[in-house]
């Protein structure tokens, strides 16, 4: 299938991934039970809001949740964010519940699927570039009626080492409902220190995915919650790129701490 603006390829694959320390096979299986048990209890949960239901689903995976900086209340805002791993999605409800942007693929992979469905999800077909102009125009919509909508620009998922640039078209929708941006970083993290053993890359199956993900131990999701910024007077290109820096300066703040290394954003 040949990719465009609207389907961009990332070129990490899954010799980027890390090895980590695991847990027993015993603590895996009650992940994945305890995962199952929250997915079919969404409806009770959601009687408590999104936020405790989506932070319940990290927490059966064994992740713990980390938020640095605090999403003052608004109304419709477009929340956007790096992209590595299915858990991202999962990570930003729990930070800011929002309806997401996804590839229509997503609404029939097991368990992430019905966690997309549950939280209002546009669904998306990529591989026609003609329903471009109409999704933009849907997410318009979800925003002027004062809806938060999250979207990963990026358009796939990369490593995090490598990361790629934010694709300027969603942020159309933010500048048609005269709604501001809310960049959201996201680092994944073992031990202290960044880590690609989460991320959804390549050919691999969902399920893949989620075995490598409730094997991890110790295992932190970092949301670094920043500035929001106002989409009047920019063009959608302005607005991606000043999303896409804040986004990376944390990155690379936080990485190059960790590690003494500097990630590479091509």
């Amino acid at each position: 299938m040949t990719a465009h603006a609207w389907m961009p390829q990332s070129p990490c694959g899954v010799g980027c991934l890390q090895d980590e320390s695991a847990v027993a096979p015993l603590r895996q299986a009650l992940r994945v039970v305890a995962l199952v048990v929250v997915v079919l209890a969404a409806p009770l949960c959601l009687l408590g809001g999104r936020r405790w239901w989506f932070r319940a689903v990290l927490k059966a995976v064994g992740a713990k949740l980390r938020i640095i900086g605090e999403a003052e209340k608004h109304g419709g805002v477009l929340v956007v964010g790096n992209h590595t791993s299915w858990m991202d999605i999962v990570a930003v409800n729990a930070v800011q519940p929002a309806r997401a942007l996804a590839k229509g693929e997503v609404r029939d992979w097991p368990v992430i699927g019905a966690l997309a469905k549950r939280a209002g999800t546009v669904f998306v077909d990529r591989a026609k570039l003609s329903a471009l102009p109409a999704t933009v125009e849907e997410l318009a919509g979800v925003l002027r009626g004062g809806a938060a909508v999250s979207v990963f620009p990026e358009g796939t998922t990369w490593c995090g080492r490598e990361s790629g640039h934010y694709k300027p078209a969603a942020f159309q929708a933010a500048i048609d409902a005269g709604v501001p941006v809310r960049p959201l970083a996201l680092r994944f993290v073992v031990g202290g220190k960044p880590t690609t053993a989460t991320a959804f890359l390549g050919e691999e199956t969902f399920l893949a995915a989620l075995q490598r993900t409730v094997a991890l131990r110790g295992l932190e999701i970092e949301v670094h919650v920043l500035p929001l910024i106002d989409s009047g007077g920019q063009t959608r290109r302005s607005l991606a790129v000043r999303a896409e820096e804040s986004v990376r300066t944390v990155a690379e703040d936080r990485d190059r701490a960790a590690s003494g290394c500097t990630p590479h954003w091509s």
